[in-house]
């Protein structure tokens, strides 16, 4: 059980409302929920004990006229406000709250070594054109997430002997009680255990640090997240936190991402959790500074971080993977994935472009947005050139860190760039292609 309390200052950049919204991401785990947050496939793995259930329990909103818990599947926070909230004005509330933990190998919740607090309070719902608020399902393919950035001051008390690793800068600690502070993220997450290895070193400024239970190859990971860090900041753009925490604990996929942190899964070890790890740092340029549609586009951080990924290992010989080799995987493995699904349904649906509700499995989702998203990049990559592919990514970066990038603002980075790439996007995210 986790009691806490989140102090809320609300500025409104959009335009005027009576009202605020919340995503509640763990009612998501509890008993009978409409939208689970683990797949059929992924179920064994995630709930190691057997079938366990939490859920999210508000029992005090302070600076509100009224409250409830509503939404699709009891997943959003809506709080009346005492006046309407112009614009470029704040308000504050307070949200008291327990969260019930499942015991499941996922984003929230405890495992086997660790406890995951990720999406663990109420985040603010992002605004849509016309000010309303957009309401995030739970979905179990990808990552159904979308926030704004915001600033972070968070405190936590440990059981004696825990120790935790965090998003953000530790600023103090108060005997079990640590401090802590994140500016201008989308997202803030801790993993806690009484079991933690750790190890840490510098990259050009920022501390990198590992937190491990059972690892005989951490200097390894560590190595290849610090490595990660300064690649892509030489390839991209300066990394934005004072810190990253590379942590290793039970989650029933590869790894998940969140700013200044990326969970790594305790059952990777060796070659597999060098890939994963560089996989979750490049999301830190591709999510975390540079926001996008995860709902509806997931190929736009999900394929541009593979692919960032195989541009790291295709100058890092050491660690073993080619830039050939990547490519050829993916593309055997997205050839294997629409093969299957040509033959049970008769037609594929490729197109990249689509809601995560739309996807029929993990094993769908996957191969459009990580296996097609990677492919679609080095078809991008192969005519602009180098000097070009780079230059665009360097400005899309540029003109999106700390927002939302749309849809088509990568296919804008390139043509900024004098190269007119717009038929290899349509193409692909359309499903016109044939890989």
């Amino acid at each position: 059980m986790l009691a806490a309390r989140c102090e809320i200052d609300y500025y409104n950049a959009s335009a005027p409302t009576d009202t605020l919204e919340f995503n509640l991401y763990p009612n998501a785990y509890r008993s009978g929920a409409k939208f689970a947050p683990v797949s059929e496939g992924m179920r064994t793995r995630a709930y190691y004990d057997g079938e366990s259930y939490g859920g999210m329990e508000i029992t005090a909103v302070e600076g509100a006229a009224e409250w409830k818990v509503c939404g699709s599947d009891e997943n959003i926070l809506q709080v009346t406000l005492p006046e309407t909230l112009e614009t470029g004005a704040r308000a504050a509330v307070a949200v008291s709250y327990e969260i019930t933990l499942a015991k499941v190998n996922h984003r929230t919740g405890v495992t086997e070594n660790a406890v995951n607090l990720g999406n663990f309070y109420p985040s603010a719902c992002t605004r849509t054109e016309d000010g309303g608020f957009l309401q995030c399902e739970y979905y179990s393919n990808g990552d159904p997430f979308l926030s704004d950035c915001a600033d972070y001051i968070v405190e936590i008390t440990l059981p004696a002997g825990w120790g935790a690793a965090s998003s953000g800068r530790q600023t103090g600690a108060d005997g079990n009680t640590l401090f802590y502070e994140l500016e201008n993220a989308r997202d803030f997450c801790l993993v806690l255990s009484e079991k933690f290895g750790k190890l840490s070193a510098e990259a050009n400024g920022t501390r990198v640090d590992y937190y491990y239970c059972d690892d005989a190859d951490a200097e390894t990971v560590l190595d290849a997240a610090v490595q990660a860090l300064l690649y892509f900041e030489e390839k991209f753009g300066k990394y934005a936190y004072p810190q990253l925490s590379i942590v290793q604990t039970g989650f029933a996929a590869g790894g998940m991402e969140y700013p200044a942190l990326a969970m790594i899964s305790d059952a990777l070890s060796g070659d597999e959790a060098v890939y994963a790890t560089v996989h979750e740092v490049a999301h830190q340029w591709w999510y975390a500074m540079v926001g996008s549609d995860q709902l509806n586009c997931a190929w736009q951080d999900e394929g541009l971080a593979e692919y960032s990924t195989l541009c790291f290992f295709e100058e890092h010989p050491q660690y073993g993977y080619t830039r050939e080799g990547i490519l050829r995987s993916a593309t055997e493995a997205y050839r294997a994935c629409y093969s299957v699904y040509g033959q049970l349904f008769g037609d594929a649906d490729t197109s990249m472009t689509r809601h995560l509700k739309d996807y029929a499995s993990d094993y769908e989702y996957v191969n459009a947005a990580y296996n097609k998203g990677l492919l679609m990049f080095e078809a991008l990559r192969v005519p602009a050139g180098d000097e070009k592919f780079f230059g665009a990514l360097k400005d899309y970066f540029r003109l999106w860190n700390g927002r939302i990038a749309p849809a088509d603002a990568l296919e804008k980075s390139f043509s900024g760039r004098g190269t007119d790439l717009s038929g290899v996007f349509e193409s692909f995210l359309q499903g016109k292609v044939v890989i």
